[in-house]
């Protein structure tokens, strides 16, 4: 097996799945132990436990379902809630640490809440770059965020190398400029936290498959997999993705080395001659060129 490629977190166990949504709320612990069997067959970094809001009972159900992923793994566990009491009752009842809360938005009502609450527990943290504002604009922006969210961990004496970044994905065919800002800004992180934590590291996640929101379903596969190569390039440490879908995790592992390649290659600027290549490697190329902006974005890239 080839060097893994980045790390991986595991989506699967989401409130918006049908059956994961039932079992939570029938505290049922069969469809998420069925779901744990199939994401550990993809050997994921951490496992997601999303509530979503969680408003009614999220301080009780969060510790369920953490137990029930425990009993099936010693993986450490992402709590993924707006829900404050849910994640510091989830942060009381997990055994293989650190958790990593996801997610701490810049803003002084969220982080001055839980940044006290990671260091008290020793967790790590999903610093989201979302602001009072709404969402960073550029990558200047995203740098501003990051280093007051940073500043902020750094009064409490938490470890820059427990903070993970996530920039936000947009849609491929909506916000096109914020994409490039993202990998812009990834170049600019090890500088910031240089600056703040000297020799320290911190880390960066993402919710690859945004990028392919509201695009058609058999176009979705080819965009996430090919900005992830993208992100992995200026820096990416792990993405938040789908345990069933084999090609990325594979992708994840470090086995699908030549279509990293391709990607790197267009973001090199090298030119390909596509009468030379398999139609596969035609069509990472193509998409490669229509995140990158080198050719115009359409739903029927693949086929010009």
């Amino acid at each position: 097996m080839a060097d893994v490629f980045i790390k991986t977190i595991a989506e699967n166990i989401n409130v918006t799945n049908k059956r994961i949504g039932a079992a939570f709320k029938d505290k049922d612990e069969k469809p998420i132990r069925e779901f744990m069997e199939g994401i550990l067959k993809s050997d994921p970094d951490w496992v997601d436990i999303n509530l979503g809001p969680a408003r009614k009972n999220g301080a009780e159900l969060m510790p369920w379902v953490v137990n029930v992923v425990q009993s099936m793994t010693d993986k450490p566990i992402v709590l993924d809630t707006t829900n404050v009491e849910a994640i510091e009752a989830g942060l009381k009842t997990v055994k293989h640490g650190p958790a990593l809360i996801n997610s701490i938005m810049c803003r002084p009502e969220r982080y001055d809440v839980l940044l006290p609450m990671c260091a008290k527990y020793n967790a790590a943290w999903v610093g989201l770059m979302w602001g009072p504002n709404g969402m960073a604009r550029d990558a200047n922006e995203r740098a501003e965020l990051t280093t007051e969210l940073l500043m902020k961990a750094t009064e409490l004496g938490i470890d820059a190398e427990m903070a993970f970044i996530d920039p936000i994905i947009t849609p491929v065919n909506i916000q096109q400029d914020q994409l490039m800002n993202n990998l812009e800004f990834l170049e600019m992180l090890p500088d910031i936290v240089g600056a703040i934590q000297p020799g320290h590291m911190t880390r960066s996640t993402n919710g690859v498959s945004n990028v392919s929101n509201g695009n058609p379903e058999h176009l979705r596969p080819i965009l996430n997999r090919t900005y992830l190569c993208m992100l992995v390039k200026k820096g990416m440490y792990s993405s938040i993705v789908d345990a069933f879908d084999d090609e990325m995790t594979a992708l994840c592992k470090g086995e699908r080395k030549w279509f990293s390649d391709l990607v790197f290659g267009v973001m090199d600027g090298k030119e390909y001659d596509y009468s030379k290549m398999k139609k596969e490697e035609v069509d990472v190329v193509k998409t490669a060129k229509v995140i990158l902006g080198h050719s115009l974005f359409s739903a029927s890239w693949l086929d010009i």
